[in-house]
């Protein structure tokens, strides 16, 4: 993926929609809040997860002034540390739980592991989806006379 023109890194469908380079971004800041917001569960007592807007984070947080390769090292290192967390836990602790108000209930760190585990596979095939896209649309303009 580090190997891919810019052109195509910074490549949307449409105005309101991602490029590779922003869920890039996306993808390691997602990484930094489930760290978080498992690590409150874990040891915080009745903690309460702050909502966020991921489209004010992309636009408000300089995802394109990072560059690729910084933004796929910073997901890999904390997923790593998520990980290990993770396996460290026992069943019990996939109970303990924090109030999501933007959900108007509790989560539990079992639930954050479920999306953990489908929110990178999920933007992965955004990308391959977005890389398909822009190479033809670039395979498109070259063709044409």
């Amino acid at each position: 993926m580090l190997g891919l023109p810019e052109k195509t890194l910074r490549y949307k469908p449409s105005p309101d929609q991602w490029c590779v380079w922003e869920i890039l971004g996306h993808m390691a800041d997602m990484e930094i809040l489930y760290a978080y917001r498992i690590r409150q569960m874990l040891a915080d007592k009745d903690p309460v997860i702050a909502p966020i807007d991921q489209d004010a984070w992309a636009k408000h947080l300089g995802y394109l002034e990072s560059s690729p390769p910084e933004l796929v090292a910073l997901y890999g290192l904390n997923r790593h540390a998520n990980v290990r967390l993770l396996r460290r836990l026992k069943e019990e602790d996939l109970q303990k739980s924090a109030r999501h108000p933007e959900l108007d209930h509790l989560v539990t760190v079992g639930d954050y592991v479920r999306m953990m585990s489908n929110h990178g596979p999920n933007h992965l095939e955004q990308i391959e989806r977005l890389k398909k896209e822009a190479i033809g649309k670039w395979n498109q303009e070259t063709r044409l006379p």
